[in-house]
């Protein structure tokens, strides 16, 4: 009887084996960046020092803006609700839509804005380094007039 225990309680675990490794055959990966250079086509260099990786939700009201400001490290940007629209101070401009992503400018002025009037949800990955500011807010600049 032990024996016939022993053998179920095997093949009872061996069973739930299989099952798990069914569901491992479910997974679906959707690529969402691949990419050597932001936006701005210039190349992702990391900076030197300690690794830093920061993951945040941001988020613009209605109508609302972040204010120009630059980068010191790479981050990326998925849009997960609203339309974003980013601005350089070159007056370049990039429409963002829900499931878009951006690898955002470094050492670069822009702005971004919420479209649309809707907020914007973003999750943003920062891949720096302990020694350098994720954002650097300029609210001196006043981009020139078109």
């Amino acid at each position: 009887m032990k024996h016939l225990l022993l053998a179920t309680a095997v093949l009872f675990g061996a069973a739930q084996c299989a099952h798990a490794l069914d569901n491992s055959a479910a997974v679906k990966v959707t690529p969402l960046l691949k990419t050597s250079t932001s936006w701005d086509a210039k190349p992702i260099a990391y900076p030197a020092g300690a690794a830093e990786v920061t993951a945040l939700i941001v988020e613009i009201a209605a109508g609302g803006q972040t204010g120009w400001h630059e980068h010191q490290v790479p981050s990326f940007a998925y849009v997960m609700e609203g339309t974003l629209e980013v601005t350089r101070a070159t007056g370049e401009t990039k429409v963002l839509h829900v499931g878009d992503m951006l690898p955002e400018v470094v050492d670069t002025l822009h702005n971004g804005r919420a479209l649309d009037g809707k907020a914007v949800k973003l999750l943003v990955l920062y891949t720096g380094s302990s020694e350098k500011k994720l954002t650097v807010p300029h609210p001196e600049f006043t981009p020139a007039a078109k």
